[in-house]
């Protein structure tokens, strides 16, 4: 336990797919964190519901997660480890190379998006508080959860608070990739702007890596295209600096790339940890109005810009690609049921747009607008079209907002739902 807090490890055997409550089951991990100097009050739960997908939820420490001491203030807080991450039944690709066939493997992962994360929610709330409800807070993915939550089952919610992540409600995949390559490209744009001698410097190991093949630590190649997807980062508040000093370190003396640099190369794109993070990246947009089919891939070739020879050479963000799942040896035995996924066109809708616009539950967002991740202009037309929300627009944060202002986000959050604000 760590001082700072008490804690309280809870397990929950959870249905696979909640419509056959009798069926397989999978376990579900949660911890509960609480001030110790309360430990003993009747206090309001706070749901933490972690960005992704298949992010695991944080890990506490003293004064980490950022916003926790502010919410340890007023609430217990629940930190869960989303069906498939950190502790509940993990889908690793130990886990994926099981099945032997990639059609099983792909409806198995069809369980693993928000609605079936809502399902566990509301089972897990039951069994804690009863007919309690209680709040959410919501950073990226999860506030996508939280809208399909407010979808499925409001009279769970008290008030739901989210960070960077309001999505298009009828958004497609092909509409989210047409918005986000700009928007990555401004960003890196404005990394090269702030550190100049980096965009040489990745130029010249691009250079490298298409001379003579290039292996890092587990074995995969280090390609180009695997180099380009570090930009994954640069969303973050720190990310700049992330991989700038990352590449400051990736040649040695006789412009060779380093052992450092290819080790904290194979950890930064591997998906040792979070191998749903790419599977279920582009399942967030399906909808049941055809297959989200690659789409980042697809909508690459729109943007000359991006291309391997270009000058710049352009990272990529949170997009997706087909040759992920051959070249990257944690992903390599999720590679058909990928592409299965990919091809899947009766995913059911996770929102209800009449639903929320009757919306009565407090709803309170921060919308970056800077984000890179998480459109801010559909993230506004979103909020448009909900009842009783409540938003903030601010460009002091990049993404990560809620952990690195230090409970500023949530607190005001807080104020926006209770009307104080």
């Amino acid at each position: 336990m760590n001082p700072a807090y008490a804690t309280t490890d809870h397990f929950f055997d959870v249905p696979l797919d909640h419509s056959r409550p009798h069926g397989p089951t999978i376990g579900v991990f949660a911890r509960e964190v609480v001030d110790p100097a309360r430990a003993d009050d009747r206090l309001p739960w706070l749901l933490y519901l972690q960005g992704g997908p298949g992010g695991k939820s944080p890990r506490p420490s003293a004064g980490t997660p950022g916003w926790l001491p502010h919410a340890l203030k007023t609430h217990r807080v629940l930190l869960l480890d989303q069906r498939g991450t950190g502790r509940s039944t993990p889908v690793t690709a130990r886990a994926a190379a099981a099945f032997t066939d990639p059609a099983q493997l792909a409806e198995y992962l069809g369980h693993f998006r928000a609605d079936s994360i809502v399902a566990d929610a509301e089972l897990i709330r039951r069994r804690l508080g009863g007919d309690t409800p209680w709040e959410t807070l919501g950073q990226s993915f999860g506030g996508f959860i939280t809208l399909t939550y407010l979808s499925h089952a409001p009279e769970g919610l008290r008030a739901c608070y989210v960070t960077g992540g309001l999505p298009g409600l009828t958004a497609s995949a092909d509409d989210v990739y047409a918005r986000t390559y700009p928007r990555v490209r401004d960003r890196v744009l404005d990394f090269y702007d702030r550190y100049p001698d980096d965009a040489p410097r990745l130029r010249k190991i691009a250079d490298l890596l298409t001379a003579d093949p290039v292996r890092l630590p587990d074995g995969d190649r280090l390609t180009v295209r695997r180099l380009r997807t570090l930009g994954l980062a640069l969303g973050m508040g720190d990310g700049f600096e992330r991989v700038h000093w990352l590449l400051d370190e990736a040649l040695d003396g006789d412009g060779e790339l380093t052992h450092t640099f290819l080790h904290q190369v194979a950890a930064l794109t591997g998906f040792a940890d979070n191998p749903l993070f790419a599977v279920l990246q582009e399942t967030l947009y399906g909808q049941g109005r055809g297959a989200t089919g690659w789409a980042a891939s697809r909508a690459l070739s729109d943007f000359p810009e991006f291309a391997e020879d270009a000058d710049p050479l352009l990272l990529t963000g949170e997009m997706m690609y087909p040759w992920m799942f051959r070249e990257i040896a944690n992903l390599r035995p999720f590679a058909d049921a990928a592409d299965l996924l990919a091809a899947r066109t009766d995913w059911p809708p996770l929102y209800d747009p009449r639903r929320l616009a009757a919306n009565e539950v407090p709803l309170a967002a921060i919308v970056y607008h800077d984000d890179m991740y998480v459109d801010a202009g559909l993230s506004l037309r979103t909020a448009r079209e909900i009842g009783a929300a409540r938003v903030w627009v601010s460009n002091e944060w990049e993404h990560d907002g809620v952990h690195a202002s230090g409970g500023r986000v949530l607190a005001r959050l807080m104020d926006l739902a209770a009307g104080r604000a």
